[in-house]
């Protein structure tokens, strides 16, 4: 196996060409979506979005920033376009149950019409029914049925009276009622001391007759009240027959309007019948006898019954209603009851129901993040709860648990027709799916968007659109083609493929503002690439206070990294820290001893615990890989240790098995390993070598120490050749390489890596099955050999030991 060449440096950064953009600046291209290149999430939403079949809801997945939500939106919002308005939909007194609104379903636009439609029979009823109860015609009505009432009271009195004075008697009305007196013979009424002048035999006769006449009084005034209640209910016909001339012709109009709305005219017909039931509450009242605060609600308060809760009102749509809910609690999603306060008391009714996004959505789409929604209490189960009944029920979050047991509003639910679309990460998607048994269910469809798109001169135009489309959005400064270039030349590094591009959007729109920014403050009218670089050095600038602090521990001498000579097992391995919004790489130092054993490699990072399961897992395969190659024939007869120094926290991942692999090597074989290399990658047990993450940040982060101690022209890196198509370096680093200042060496095997490192022939067998005694492997097997034949004598002194003692 030949000894690996440095990379040229046209390998090293894959440039976007000119010729694939054919523009001046991005006022020339046409603007792309931003779901553009993501062909499997696009079918997905379209599937998702025209399937009218329960449970087929969307979850539109991939990683932050990628756009989800607002290519989600635009394309519901495309598809909300093609359809009608939702219907309105109000919430009126129930004039049966008062704790059980009714809801009322009209097209679009028809609910704010039937509510002013309602408030104008209000109005109309406040002026006609008193007019009617003072018209002529209704006072002489009352005048009729008073005066026959009292006709029909005298009419007995005084047929009473005729007989009481036909027998010499009086009817005397006294203050406390009636009373009977005997008259004299000159007809006046007789007083008290000559009627107990007269015989004992004439007063008993007058008493007796006295006695028959109260007799028939109390009768006279035992059908009083059935004639005063019969008075009263002629009073009441004639009131509601009365009212019924107000209002019949005005609730007509309304029912002949609503004539094909069953549930409509049932609301009407019973709203008329409590108008009737309650027509005093339309009168005129005395500013003299104000209506007490104890006895009723004054007169606008008792008229709120009839007034109509225009709760989703869609009369300015134009298409399907497109909602977004940004706090999607329990109320917000379903709907609240509102309280107020009253005399101390906490009251409602129904003109306090307030809807959720769940209402305002039905009929079309709503949008909510999965995750704000399960970070909010029993929201996601409300949620999940309204789509598998297909109803929107209105109930408190306290009643649903049963925290409260008071009576309140139990409104009437509404269907429900809405299309759920949830935004969220692939994570939260996954574990859904596995957790949770209802998710299948209800959200059928997955739009996955991808993380990179292919860059292929199809996919640049479309990118160079969704820029153009960008810009014009935010009204920022056109781009030059070096620009859009440059852009693209980015989101390939951010993607850390040279034959992808990022999907990250909202990194892109961070970028591009802030370009625009320092264009304006320049004077410039059109950025260019040298604004875009500008721009990402300025970012890369503001979060690099930590690699700046390493590294000036490194050439402090603080963390110790060697970038020239030569140290038998210590090499430079390379990791990647990673701050949110920044990665950078970072060189390490490896090491690894080893001393006579029985085989056994120590990890130290997982002893002391600060060594993730991958890691352990590539040490376990180095210690395979060892054993395979040099032990096959005899015992593995060493104890080695590998460790990152000055490493104090946890190590986790195996792209340092190379590095850990190559410095065991050097420990057992006595050659010393250079330090002006860094070696990077994955080794498998039979030596191949393996891709890694993070091939650009990690050349880098060797770079820059090498940069400030001066390049000496031996530096470089070793990568995995399987990440050439990754690297997409910073200029600085090109322009070293290809000055043969720095050197960048792909490797496939461990034993190019050893070649390099250890700078010495790795060594083949030969016929007899020897490697070379002057080359790596003859080094390394000499000294296993050396080691297994130590092992042997102790074993067999310990055995004659053990035989004399027997013996003895």
């Amino acid at each position: 196996m030949s000894k690996p060449a440095p990379l040229p440096s046209q390998s090293l950064y894959h440039a976007c060409r000119l010729e694939d953009l054919p523009f001046a600046t991005t006022t020339e291209v046409k603007g792309a979506e931003l779901i553009t290149g993501q062909d499997r999430a696009h079918n997905a939403l379209q599937f998702g979005l025209q399937i009218g079949n329960s449970g087929y809801n969307l979850y539109a997945l991939g990683p932050s920033g990628a756009g989800k939500k607002t290519a989600v939106s635009a394309m519901v919002a495309e598809v909300a376009a093609a359809r009608q308005p939702s219907p309105d939909w109000c919430y009126v007194n129930n004039f049966a149950e008062t704790n059980k609104p009714t809801a009322l379903s009209f097209k679009s636009g028809g609910g704010i019409k039937f509510k002013q439609g309602m408030d104008r029979l209000i109005e109309e009823l406040l002026i006609v029914v008193p007019s009617t109860f003072e018209s002529d015609e209704y006072r002489s009505r009352v005048e009729e049925i008073e005066d026959e009432f009292h006709e029909k009271q005298s009419e007995s009195f005084n047929t009473l009276n005729e007989e009481a004075t036909s027998r010499g008697i009086a009817l005397i009305k006294t203050p406390t009622g009636f009373a009977f007196a005997p008259l004299s013979e000159k007809g006046e009424v007789m007083p008290p001391d000559e009627f107990k002048k007269l015989d004992e035999k004439e007063r008993d006769s007058i008493q007796n007759i006295i006695t028959g006449l109260q007799e028939k009084l109390k009768g006279i005034l035992t059908q009083i009240p059935s004639l005063m209640k019969e008075a009263r209910e002629k009073f009441r016909s004639l009131n509601r027959e009365m009212a019924k001339t107000s209002t019949d012709p005005l609730f007509e109009a309304l029912r002949q309007e609503y004539r094909d709305n069953d549930k409509v005219l049932e609301y009407l017909n019973a709203a008329e019948q409590d108008v009737l039931n309650n027509i005093q509450d339309f009168h005129a009242q005395s500013d003299e006898t104000p209506a007490s605060l104890f006895s009723r609600a004054p007169r606008r308060e008792s008229l709120r019954r009839y007034t109509v809760n225009l709760i989703v009102d869609n009369s300015h749509n134009k298409c399907a209603p497109v909602v977004f809910e940004d706090l999607p609690n329990h109320g917000n999603l379903l709907g609240r009851i509102e309280y107020q306060a009253q005399m101390g008391a906490l009251v409602t009714d129904f003109t306090l129901i307030k809807p959720g996004a769940l209402h305002r959505a039905n009929g079309g789409y709503l949008i909510l993040n999965i995750q704000k929604v399960l970070m909010q209490p029993y929201a996601w189960e409300s949620l999940k709860r309204s789509l598998e009944t297909g109803e929107i029920r209105i109930e408190s979050l306290e009643r649903t648990l049963g925290l409260v047991s008071t009576r309140s509003l139990e409104p009437e639910p509404i269907p429900l027709h809405t299309k759920v679309i949830l935004v969220g990460d692939r994570l939260l998607y996954y574990l859904l799916q596995q957790y949770d048994p209802d998710f299948p269910d209800l959200f059928k469809i997955a739009a996955d968007f991808d993380d990179v798109l292919d860059r292929n001169r199809e996919n640049v135009t479309l990118y160079a659109g969704m820029i153009s489309n960008m810009i014009r959005t935010d009204d920022l400064l056109p781009l030059d083609r070096t620009g859009v270039a440059r852009l693209v030349e980015h989101s390939s590094r951010l993607a850390g493929d040279a034959e992808k591009m990022s999907t990250n959007i909202r990194s892109l729109k961070e970028l591009l503002t802030e370009a625009d920014f320092l264009s304006r403050q320049s004077g410039e009218e059109v950025v260019t690439n040298t604004t875009i670089q500008k721009a990402i050095d300025n970012r890369i600038h503001r979060n690099d206070r930590i690699r700046e602090r390493i590294n000036e521990a490194i050439l402090r001498g603080t963390l110790l990294i060697d970038t020239e000579g030569g140290a038998v097992g210590q090499i430079n391995g390379l990791s990647v820290l990673d701050l949110g919004n920044f990665s950078f790489g970072n060189p390490t130092r490896i090491t690894a001893t080893m001393r006579l054993g029985e085989g056994k490699v120590i990890d130290i990072e997982r002893e002391t615990e600060l060594g993730g399961a991958i890691h352990s897992k590539g040490v376990l395969i180095i210690s395979s890989f060892l054993a395979s190659r040099y032990a096959s024939c005899h015992p593995f007869s060493i104890t080695a240790s590998i460790v990152f120094e000055q490493s104090y926290g946890s190590v986790e991942g195996d792209s340092a098995s190379v590095a850990e692999l190559c410095a065991l090597l050097s420990a057992i074989s006595g050659l010393p390993v250079k330090q002006s290399l860094a070696v990077t990658g994955s080794v498998n047990q039979h030596g191949k070598v393996q891709p890694i993450g993070g091939v650009n940040e990690k050349i880098e982060g060797f770079y820059d120490v090498c940069r400030k101690r001066g390049l000496s022209g031996e530096q470089g890196v070793i990568i995995p050749q399987i990440n050439v198509k990754n690297l997409m370096l910073r200029r600085d680093v090109v322009e070293s390489a290809d000055k043969g200042e720095f050197h960048i060496y792909p490797i496939e095997h461990i034993d190019q890596a050893l070649e390099l490192l250890l700078d010495a022939p790795i060594g083949e067998r030969d016929a007899a099955g020897k490697y070379p005694e002057d080359s790596i492997n003859g080094s390394i097997e000499q000294q296993l050999q050396e080691f297994a034949a130590i092992r042997k004598e102790f074993s067999h002194g310990d055995s004659d030991e053990n035989d004399n003692g027997r013996s003895s």
